[in-house]
């Protein structure tokens, strides 16, 4: 029951750091995504990526990661990078945001499906939410959508990777499927914690802090 509880805790922690920050994107917040992006990508090379390369052919896998790569570009370009913490919403925006929505939808669904075999997973999917859930929700409460329309976004997306997770554990996929839609994940994280890792926030500089936060988020990840 944890594995469908925690994704949706995170997105409630989330919404309560941004209204406890006051809707002001912090250094800590960056240094969380940082922590969080190491630790999701730790996680996928210690305990997902052996898994499918033992059940799959290498080649197929590899055919596969790189296609939850070109995914992830793709749903990028309707979400404009929200998943690794990048949310254009403006103020005087008036339309619903229906493609950053859905595109959210689907990369949250998506990443609920290896949790089923590899408990540990799980943990990463939590720390990667938090920092996503607490930007959405600072650009969600600064834009002019009504309420009504703010709660049930978070809601829907709160629920997409429990629901990810609902279907991988009760449908009656065949094991090759299954793990073929794992290898499509590890693509996914792949591209997302990179990003988060590689991106340039301050010029190319060296930051103490966030690299003290990447060693943190790779060295739990180990010893989980």
């Amino acid at each position: 029951m944890i594995k469908f509880i925690l994704p949706i805790i995170a997105v409630i922690f989330g919404v309560l750091l941004a209204t406890i920050t006051k809707n002001k994107k912090s250094w800590n917040t960056k240094l969380l995504l940082s922590f969080s992006g190491a630790f999701l990508l730790a996680l996928t090379l210690f305990e997902l990526l052996p898994e499918v390369y033992h059940h799959l052919n290498s080649k197929r896998t590899g055919l596969f990661i790189m296609g939850g790569i070109l995914l992830q570009i793709v749903l990028e370009l309707f979400s404009k990078g929200a998943e690794h913490g990048h949310v254009h919403i403006h103020k005087e925006d008036t339309d619903f945001p229906w493609l950053l929505f859905v595109s959210l939808c689907i990369h949250s669904f998506l990443e609920g499906f290896p949790i089923h075999e590899h408990n540990d997973m799980i943990y990463g999917v939590l720390i990667h939410k938090i920092p996503i859930a607490t930007l959405i929700s600072m650009f969600l409460f600064q834009s002019s959508f009504s309420r009504s329309k703010i709660v049930a976004f978070l809601v829907i997306f709160a629920c997409m990777t429990p629901l990810g997770t609902f279907i991988s554990n009760t449908a009656d996929f065949s094991e090759h499927f299954a793990h073929s839609i794992n290898a499509v994940v590890i693509g996914i994280f792949f591209h997302i914690s990179t990003t988060i890792l590689f991106e340039s926030g301050e010029g190319h500089k060296f930051n103490l802090s966030k690299f003290i936060a990447i060693i943190l988020g790779v060295g739990i990840a180990y010893v989980i």
